[in-house]
């Protein structure tokens, strides 16, 4: 029996408009990027992996990955991994305390794989392959994934999208086919549009299942579009690179500034990418402006 391809909805995507328009949704169409991460991944991640000696500085460090730099948004295996390997290891209260940051080179190993699916499914089968103390490492890191995964379920509800998001998916309506765009799992991304009344607005839920943004970007859109029709909506670097690894054009959500950048996506930038006014000069000064807002090093670093 064949295994079912979970893109196959991407893959087999069919056009019913001239534009494409995928929209990120944690921290761009909604305001739960903040919530998670510091109410449900960090706190799991400090007892989880034995964090409480330097739990100040573990806050600070999930922060800056996950939030405040340039892997804002960023799959979460990549950024734990980025937080335990190199951020909370050079962090001055770290080496203040003399604090051994526990290491996991196996798990590393995989999320540095590019075969990899970093998903649930995709540790488990990870899992099974493995055997010692990788694949100790590797259910331990799986233990730390599924609490969250709880801890979000039962924290995270009820936060509405932010302001003119509904409303500029009004106006995409019979002019673009849309999609969501997402590196969440996609139960919680159908939970989350729905609860909201917002996934009849589009085509289809993209979460971490059915691939990376720009995976879910290609499968969707290549061979399919008119150059400069097809724009990405999002608030982090990935989001930007998934859009450029695709030939997509890019609107930035900016961190810190959402309501005001859709308010410019609702009253201007959405007009422009259906006149064809949106590439070049106006994209980059959007572009340019983003990546101000995220910078590569953390404070305590300079």
């Amino acid at each position: 029996m064949t295994a079912t391809d979970p893109a196959q909805p991407l893959k087999g995507f069919k056009p019913a408009s001239e534009f494409f328009i995928g929209i990120d949704s944690d921290g761009c169409a909604f305001d739960t990027m903040g919530i998670k991460h510091r109410e449900c991944f960090c706190p799991w991640m400090i007892g989880h992996f034995g964090l409480q000696p330097v739990a100040r500085a573990a806050r600070e460090c999930k922060d800056f990955a996950d939030l405040f730099s340039k892997t804002r948004g960023a799959n979460r295996h990549k950024t734990l991994q980025r937080i335990l390997a190199e951020l909370l290891p050079a962090h001055p209260m770290v080496k203040a305390r003399k604090f051994k940051v526990p290491q996991f080179p196996s798990y590393f190993a995989w999320v540095d794989d590019p075969n990899s699916v970093l998903s649930n499914e995709g540790l488990k089968r990870a899992i099974a392959k493995a055997d010692g103390a990788a694949k100790k490492e590797l259910e331990a890191v799986l233990a730390w994934n599924e609490r969250v995964d709880w801890a979000v379920q039962k924290i995270v509800k009820g936060i509405p999208p932010f302001p003119l998001v509904r409303e500029s998916l009004q106006k995409m309506q019979g002019r673009a086919d849309v999609i969501v765009v997402s590196a969440t799992p996609g139960e919680t991304l159908a939970r989350e549009w729905n609860e909201h009344d917002l996934a009849q607005y589009v085509a289809l839920i993209a979460g971490q299942e059915m691939g990376t943004k720009a995976q879910h970007l290609q499968y969707a859109t290549k061979g399919r579009y008119q150059e400069n029709h097809v724009l990405m909506v999002g608030d982090a670097m990935d989001d930007l690179k998934a859009a450029r690894a695709s030939n997509t054009l890019f609107f930035p959500v900016n961190p810190s500034g959402e309501d005001e950048s859709w308010r410019r996506f609702h009253n201007e930038a959405l007009e422009r990418f259906f006149r064809g006014q949106y590439a070049g000069a106006y994209e980059k000064k959007l572009i340019d402006e983003f990546d101000r807002r995220l910078p590569e090093k953390p404070p305590w670093s300079k």
